[in-house]
């Protein structure tokens, strides 16, 4: 015992000279990793609970019930059906449970149940609203039934109807909210249940757990419901812009094609008037000088004229266009578009006036000769694309001083192409542009006997007419 103890005052100066030559380091000193390492993890917790409580406190917005944009009226009623069904099934049940087997007071279970039964209604239009109803009520009834007389033998601190009401929640929340939202309520039904565990865990039966594993697989499939039809919905509305853009790019397409079209017929007339002006004064003898100088204005002016329709050609004209400076034709072209038809496997029939009158529509305007031949060949294109095989004929007649064009197909005795299935509407976009052009009508449509009729009325505009 003497040899162990040592003086009372050397014993402290021994210790701490003893103490500093062994220790590595003092006590209350730690590594600067370690303390970073808490001050972030601390920071994430703040930023983390700060981002939950401004999940559940912000707004709900209100928003349409669930299928509201059904067509059938049935179908529109069903949430309302089953909610309220699980509704008035609930509420009674869970008054009964909680006075007969619970032993609650009667005017608190009558409160609970309310509370956690009727905001279902609600989640109808606004979810997230009774969620926070129903969560607050279910956290309240579970501290209220805590000391229960009957709480030995059942559930705590959710009772049966507890989870069947929350899990139905958890389906229409799923169905209305963001993947985030949805994140936030699945960790505070987590959150409140770890709360009754470390309150007063021996109560538990575990259905803690079994209310988190059910509602989060509730939330998992219904969300994952809801963003395959956002996803759906977003695809058809973009398809449908699709279609429009491509519509309005086809008659883009087919007005800069008649443009093209038009340039070469006016320009020959053009150019026409520019030698006529220019040769004037060579051909007429003894012209006054203002005679002359009008002349001169009006060859200019031509020439001026067809510089910009040049220009103007050049923006319309795309690269493979090429074939657009070939001269355009005409009426008295249509046997050999027949020809090269009846080649493709297409049987037509062509009827059409006597050589006379066809010399007599020679004289007509150019545009109207074009805009026939134009009609004619996008109809024959139609039928071959989308009737092979269809016997078709085309007819030609004049009525005072119209000319109709009819152009009938039967029913396809082939099967079309998959990629000639669905045309872009060039053709009859086309000939609507033609038709509209030159003042005349055109009607088309399917057959009863499951053919197509393209018919269209042109006016036959004089050459020096000024329509034409």
């Amino acid at each position: 015992m003497s040899s162990t103890s040592t003086p009372r005052g050397h014993g402290p100066d021994h210790d701490s000279n003893h103490d500093h030559d062994h220790d590595p380091a003092p006590p209350v000193s730690e590594p600067d990793g370690a303390g970073a390492a808490r001050r972030h993890a601390a920071t994430a917790l703040r930023e983390g609970l700060g981002a939950l409580g401004a999940a559940l406190a912000a707004p709900p917005v209100r928003s349409e019930p669930l299928l509201a944009r059904a067509q059938q009226r049935w179908v529109r009623l069903l949430p309302y059906v089953i909610v309220l069904g699980f509704t008035l099934v609930l509420l009674p049940v869970t008054v009964t449970v909680l006075t007969q087997d619970y032993k609650v007071n009667g005017a608190i279970a009558g409160a609970l149940a309310s509370a956690q039964s009727l905001p279902l209604l609600l989640a109808l239009t606004q979810p997230l609203l009774a969620w926070r109803i129903v969560f607050a009520a279910d956290v309240l009834g579970g501290f209220l039934i805590m000391n229960a007389p009957g709480l030995d033998g059942r559930s705590w601190p959710w009772t049966p109807m507890v989870v069947v009401g929350y899990l139905l929640l958890m389906v229409l929340l799923g169905l209305r909210e963001s993947r985030r939202t949805l994140f936030t309520v699945w960790f505070a039904t987590g959150a409140a249940g770890l709360l009754f565990e470390l309150v007063s865990g021996e109560r538990s039966d575990g259905i803690n757990l079994l209310l988190f594993v059910l509602s989060g697989v509730a939330l998992l499939v219904s969300g994952t419901l809801r963003e395959r039809g956002d996803a759906e919905r977003r695809l058809v509305e973009q398809e449908t812009i699709s279609e429009a853009e491509r519509s309005r790019r086809t008659l883009l397409e087919e007005r800069a094609r008649i443009a093209r079209e038009l340039h070469d017929v006016v320009a020959h007339h053009m150019s026409v008037i520019t030698v006529q002006a220019d040769s004037a004064p060579y051909r007429l003898e003894g012209l006054p000088h203002p005679v002359r100088a009008e002349f001169e204005s009006i060859a200019a002016s031509a020439r001026e004229s067809l510089t910009e329709m040049r220009r103007l050609l050049a923006v319309l004209r795309s690269e493979e266009a090429a074939g657009d400076l070939a001269p355009q034709p005409g009426l008295d072209r249509l046997p050999h578009l027949v020809e090269a038809t009846v080649r493709a496997g297409i049987p037509v029939d062509l009827s059409r006036p006597e050589l006379a009158v066809l010399r007599q529509l020679a004289d007509v305007s150019p545009a109207v000769d074009l805009s026939a031949y134009r009609i004619v060949q996008e109809a024959l294109s139609n039928v071959i694309r989308h009737a092979p095989g269809a016997r078709t004929e085309i007819t030609l007649t004049l009525d005072a001083n119209r000319l109709l064009i009819l152009v009938v197909n039967g029913p396809p005795t082939e099967r079309p192409a998959p990629l000639e299935g669905d045309g872009t509407g060039h053709g009859l976009v086309g000939m609507k542009e033609r038709v509209r052009l030159v003042g005349g009508t055109v009607d088309v449509g399917p057959l009863p006997d499951g053919g197509f009729r393209v018919a269209a009325r042109l006016p036959l505009l004089e050459k020096d007419s000024g329509t034409a």
